[in-house]
This record gives structure tokens, sequence and C-alpha cells, in this order.
């Protein structure tokens, strides 16, 4: 028995791994020098490296990141993807294109598998198990945050889920812990994932303690009070840095709130690249394209309307709709409430990221519709059919995505640097307001000589950062100056694929009798850069 469980195991592993290769070629093809076309790739770099770069260097500053110098806390503007950056750590000196890959693809896989031993716990069937595994590991909604690797680890979200029917069948103190483990650890992964499985975990142990538990209460109840203790504790350690980083950028505004919510209307609409669903004249807007498929709903309807369904289906179906109305953020009923009583809500700005809720809900139910499906089926027609309905879904979420060059060695311009006495930098010119998005390059390239910089890139920017980019858009006039000495820059580069040749010639003028010593024209990675200090 045990050696039959083995096999399964591995065989999962095996068959995730490899549909996670299959799924994601283009990363795979070009493992070590490409991936996907989005800004945030540098930034999911900066983040793996600098949690390496803080470990080993000074831990007790692990938020006090090298980005928007002179601020503290600086790591805690967006999420600080704090497990994937300890996992990560043995690597940092390998290819950080290579590694960022490998922490792109592995979560896939990773998530399959717990999302198999979840619902083969749950109907008994390792075909099952294959069918929601599948479903939620490559469900479009992952090619739609492609370029965002802390919304890739979900794996924690089946094993928390797993943990608590375990707890309640057999009221085992190791599950109850594995409870608060796994809440903890999809925290420190994804902080929007943590509290949205605190609150849908929560509903469902509201929900299953009373209508699907074995275990009497006395047996069930201290070990999941010392789970969510556990996860309480991490949580509120964990938030502190962000707190004190909420204190300063507020609350996010409502507009942006609604920007970044879902319609019902989007649940019908796939990502641009989807084979089948796709549709590149009418992209639809990021973030909001979250189609499940058409497989996993028909199963998941299957098993609801084919037989009575159970308090377990129940149950799911109603976390699904809860996840489903959050969603929806102000256009729903659950978030305006949750957001008017519960801070952290407020400073969530995309509620759509619910959508891999929904995924893994649906999966749960079409696990129990396929179950029900092939129950009186022989065993070689339950293996075709199984087989027919995952080629079938993989089919369907088969996505293509751009992916381009990025660098995985220092340019020139930044060996040089880290060669230099260190000293606070400033790369010039700064963006404008409407493209604050577009700075990570010089946040990741920063990782190769580990300087302070006064650039920065995050999902939150600091006022004194936002005022700070005011002030140098006129460099090199006497403001942009007198802030750059303020900040204590010691080197100042200029990128000149941001200048016009006849500006760039001023300004070079202008700096040359100002107290700058032009150190000389460097590759950048791109048109070149001038690098100068401040004497």
């Amino acid at each position: 028995m045990i050696e039959r469980r083995a096999i399964t195991w591995l065989g999962a592993a095996l068959l995730f791994a490899a549909l996670a290769i299959v799924m994601g070629w283009p990363l795979v093809r070009h493992a070590g020098s490409m991936a996907a076309q989005h800004q945030d790739v540098f930034f999911n770099m900066w983040r793996l490296r600098w949690v390496a770069h803080a470990l080993a260097t000074s831990p007790a500053h692990l938020f006090d990141a090298n980005i928007f110098y002179p601020e503290k806390d600086t790591l805690a503007y967006s999420d600080a993807m704090l497990f994937e950056g300890v996992i990560a750590a043995p690597f940092s000196r390998f290819n950080p294109v290579l590694v960022h890959n490998v922490m792109m693809l592995l979560p896939m896989a990773a998530s399959g598998v717990a999302m198999f031993a979840f619902a083969w716990y749950l109907t008994g069937s390792r075909g099952a198990g294959a069918i929601a595994g599948i479903a939620f590991a490559f469900a479009p909604f992952r090619f739609e945050h492609i370029m965002h690797m802390e919304l890739q680890w979900t794996v924690w979200m089946p094993a928390a889920f797993l943990a608590l029917h375990r707890l309640f069948d057999g009221g085992r103190w190791r599950d109850g812990l594995a409870v608060g483990a796994a809440i903890s650890l999809q925290m420190l992964s994804c902080i929007y994932y943590g509290i949205f499985l605190g609150m849908l975990l929560g509903t469902a142990a509201s929900l299953l303690i009373f209508y699907d538990r074995r275990a009497g209460w006395r047996t069930v109840l201290p070990p999941l009070a010392a789970g969510v203790a556990i996860a309480l504790v991490i949580t509120l350690l964990y938030s502190l840095p962000y707190r004190r980083v909420h204190a300063l950028v507020g609350d996010r505004p409502i507009d942006e709130v609604h920007t970044f919510s879902a319609q019902p209307a989007n649940y019908l609409v796939a990502p641009p690249g989807n084979w089948l669903y796709g549709n590149a004249a009418r992209p639809g807007r990021a973030e909001r394209r979250l189609y499940p498929g058409a497989i996993v709903t028909l199963l998941a309807l299957a098993g609801l309307l084919l037989q009575r369904p159970t308090p377990r289906q129940l149950t799911y179906l109603l976390v699904l709709a809860l996840a489903f109305d959050m969603s929806l953020g102000y256009g729903g009923v659950t978030y305006p409430v949750l957001a008017r009583f519960v801070g952290a809500f407020r400073s969530l700005r995309a509620l759509a990221r619910l959508g891999i809720f929904v995924v893994m809900f649906l999966s749960v139910l079409a696990a129990y519709g396929y179950a029900t499906l092939v129950r009186s089926v022989r065993p070689r027609v339950r293996v075709l059919i199984c087989t027919c309905l995952m080629a079938g879904m993989l089919a369907e979420y088969r996505t293509t995505f751009n992916v381009v060059e990025f660098p995985s060695a220092p340019p020139p311009l930044y060996r040089i640097l880290a060669r230099q006495p260190e000293g606070v930098v400033a790369e010039l010119p700064v963006p404008a307001v409407e493209r604050l998005g577009f700075d990570s390059r010089p946040a990741y390239l920063s990782t190769f000589h580990w300087f302070a910089t006064v650039n920065g890139y995050s999902g939150n920017y600091p006022p004194s950062y936002l005022a700070r980019m005011d002030r140098l858009r006129g460099f090199p006039d006497e403001r942009s100056l007198r802030q750059l000495r303020r900040d204590s820059v010691r080197y100042v580069i200029l990128h000149t694929a941001e200048y016009e040749p006849e500006k760039l010639q001023s300004i070079r003028g202008q700096l040359l009798g100002g107290g700058m010593v032009e150190l000389g024209k460097f590759d950048d990675g791109e048109a070149g850069a001038f690098l100068y200090t401040i004497r």
C-alpha cells in the first residue's frame, strides 16, 4: 500500500513537472536569457536577489532595501516574496534569469501536485485529482500573470484546505498545525493570497466544522486553535513594516480598486494568446481576463446536478460564490463590508486576483463531477475518459506569450560602478509620473553593485520619492542639483537613449562646469551612458 502511494506521488510529480515544461515552453527554451515581456520581470529578479543579499549581509535590515534612498522599509512597498527569496537564496550566484524562470515554473508544477492531493483526498479518485490539478495549475489565469511571480505561488492554498479536512476527519495535532503553517507560508509567498486564503478558509471551516466533521469538538478545536495562533503570530510580525508603509501611503484609491476589480463578464474572457478563446483584436483589460475553461465548468455542473450534492460540495459552491463576489470589489456585496471593517483589505488594489480561488473551488467541484460520471465505468474506460478530458483541458489552456531578452550579467557600466568606492546612485532622466511603472530596470541592475539608489520601482511609492522625482525632472537645474546633494548622491548616470543628442551635449557641458567629474561613457546594455561623480 505504501509502495503504491509512493508510485502515485512520484507519477503526479513527474506529470505536473512535464506539463509545466510543455505549457511554459518559451521560458524553458530560453531559460537563461529570456522571460515574459514585462517590466515586472526586472522587479522579480531584484526582489529575489535583494532577499539573498540581505540575508547574507544584514538580516536585521531585510526590509531596508537599496531603492528609494533614503527611505526605510522600501521592500515593503510591494509584496516582499519572502518565501520565494529564501528558496532562491542558495542560487543567488547563478544566472538570475535562469533562477527567475525556474521560480516561475516550479510553483505551477507544485500547485498541480498539491491540488491533485487535495482532490484525491476528497473524492478517492486519482483521475479526479489529475483533472483538478490541471485546472488549477494551467488555467488561463496563470498565463495572464506569467510576469507576476508571487501570483504563481499558490501551492499552499489547496494544502491548507487539505490539512483542514484531515483535521476534521482525524483530529490530529499535526493537521491543525499544518493549517497554520500553510496559511503562514501563503502569506510569506504572496500577501494578496494570504489575506484571501485566511478569509475563505475561515468561511469554509465555519461550515465544515458543523456539517462535515467526524472528530469530536474537544479533539478538533485545540489543534485548530494552535494552527490559527501560529498563522496570526507570523502574520502580525510580517505585517509590521507594511503597517509603517501604510501610515505613509494610506489606503488604495477607490478608483484604482475599481480599475483592477473584476466584472462578471470578465470570467468569459481569456488572455489574447489563448489558442482557442484568445482574441488579439479584443484583448480585454489586463488582470481581468479570468476565463476558467469550459471542461472544468461542465464537470463541476455535472457533479452538482447529476446527484444530490454533499455538504462538502455545497460548502465549496458557497466559497466559490464568495470568492467570485469578492473579486468584483465595490461592485459586489462582500468587499465593501470587508473594506469598511478590515483595514488589510483597503490596502489591496487588484481584487480580480481572487480569480485563482474561483478556479480552485471550481476545480474541487469538477473533481466531484468527474468522480460521479465515472463511478460505474470499467477501469480501462475510466482511464480513457480521464485522458481525453485532460487532453481537452490542456488544449483549452494552451496560451502563447511573448518573451524578450533580459541581461543575465552586468553590462560594463555596472561592472565599473561596482569597483568604485561605495556611494548613492541616481540614474537619469527620471520617469514622468505616468511612466513610474517603467523604471524597474535600474532596480535590477543595482543588484550588480548593491549601492543605494534614489531610483526605484514598486507597487506603492513613497511620497518623498514622488516629490524627489519632481525636483529631478529639471536636471541639471539648480533645484535638481540641490536635491542630489541633499540625498548625498555620489554617482550620476546619464542614459543617452533617453535624451536628444543636442540636449545631452548641453547637459554634459553644464555638468563639467558645475562640480561634477565625468568618468567616461560606458555600455549600459542599451545605447550607452555617461557616469559622473559629484565632488
